[in-house]
């Protein structure tokens, strides 16, 4: 028993845009099932019941998709009141939730404020180079309603960040993007890397981020974060912190990060359980929370192979005088084909670049 993460799709793949580098539309095109429909009440109630019995100390729950906020604003209603309900040991308990921001409203962010969810909202940049590839299913830009989103949001007080895939368009822009969320007042940033389709050789399609172009975004990206920083202006950025962290002896929240997977607990919708949100696919499951207690979903993710394969370093890392900063970055990026059989990072080069470029400055934090 310990501090229990838990990353749940209630409403499956299920989602009320049509981002062009969607993975997890991907992911779902590459499984038996599609879309496993909208989560029940009572399946979310057992998640809660039994997470809440099995955690120690902190359990946390993400919401995630597809797109979320399309079960309803009474389904976290119900969570709440699940949490009050089972929370016997009185853990400390966190709520989040990543959303497009679509169906947000005035009542949405009054209940994300009440009650201290963090959000993540999905943001790539300018209006011009958001809506080239976030839109929606009649092909119109999202940027307008996410802006309006983001205003309730302040006026709200809801707790957000600014989530940004990095595609080639969000690379070659950095500067723009980052000069733009300043002026906004976004402080809380995320970027991660685009992925391309599973099977398909990166780099094919105009949104695909190069190893060249993403190493040459994280030099432009520190550049603009060092100033702010040197100069007192706080902007907290998820990768360049957990590098910072990292050299200072503190292990990586990011488990990209960490050297190895992690199991995230992820949740699909019908309460099948899947150890990354990666790799929610059918060889993967290990369980489902209806079935089964977390003491039992937590044996069999120990017994499977997920987690010993990605110890496994390519050669050319052991020697890397990059590695204790690198260990070997996030397993899909090694796993071309989804099929265990690990590599070399496809980003390999852009890390080392960046961290030539930028280590006598990491280091003086």
């Amino acid at each position: 028993m310990y501090p229990l993460n838990l990353l749940i799709k209630p409403a499956s793949g299920y989602c009320n845009l049509k981002c062009k580098y969607c993975f997890y539309e991907d992911v779902s095109d590459n499984r038996e099932v599609h879309s496993y429909g909208f989560m029940s009440v009572k399946t979310l109630e057992q998640i809660v019941k039994k997470a809440l019995k099995f955690a120690e100390k902190e359990c946390t729950f993400t919401f995630q998709g597809g797109e979320p906020t399309l079960v309803g604003i009474d389904f976290y209603k119900n969570l709440i009141k699940f949490q009050k309900k089972y929370n016997k040991k009185e853990l400390i308990i966190h709520n989040s939730i990543q959303t497009n921001g679509y169906v947000i409203d005035k009542e949405w962010a009054k209940f994300l404020h009440n009650n201290n969810f963090l959000v993540g909202i999905s943001l790539d940049g300018t209006k011009d180079i958001n809506d080239i590839n976030r839109i929606g299913v009649n092909k119109e830009g999202t940027y307008d309603k996410i802006l309006e989103t983001i205003e309730l949001f302040n006026k709200y007080k809801v707790e957000y960040n600014i989530l940004t895939v990095v595609t080639s368009y969000v690379a070659k822009n950095i500067n723009i993007i980052y000069k733009f969320y300043k002026e906004k007042n976004f402080s809380y940033q995320q970027y991660i890397p685009c992925l391309d389709p599973i099977g398909e050789k990166r780099g094919g399609h105009k949104y695909s981020i190069t190893p060249k172009l993403y190493g040459q975004f994280l030099k432009d990206l520190f550049d603009l974060w060092y100033e702010d920083m040197k100069n007192g202006r706080f902007v907290y950025n998820r990768y360049f912190e957990n590098i910072v962290g990292i050299i200072k002896g503190v292990r990586p929240e990011a488990c990209g990060m960490i050297g190895h997977c992690t199991f995230q607990n992820v949740i699909e919708a019908d309460g099948s359980i899947y150890p990354c949100d990666f790799y929610v696919l059918d060889e993967q499951k290990i369980g489902n929370i209806i079935e089964s207690d977390f003491e039992d979903i937590d044996r069999k993710m120990k017994e499977s192979n997920f987690i010993r394969s990605s110890l496994k370093l390519d050669d050319s890392c052991i020697e890397c005088k990059w590695k204790n900063l690198c260990r070997g970055g996030c397993r899909r990026d090694r796993d071309e084909n989804m099929d265990g059989n690990l590599s070399l990072n496809y980003f390999c080069e852009s890390y080392q670049k960046f961290f030539e470029y930028a280590i006598d400055r990491l280091v003086k934090f």
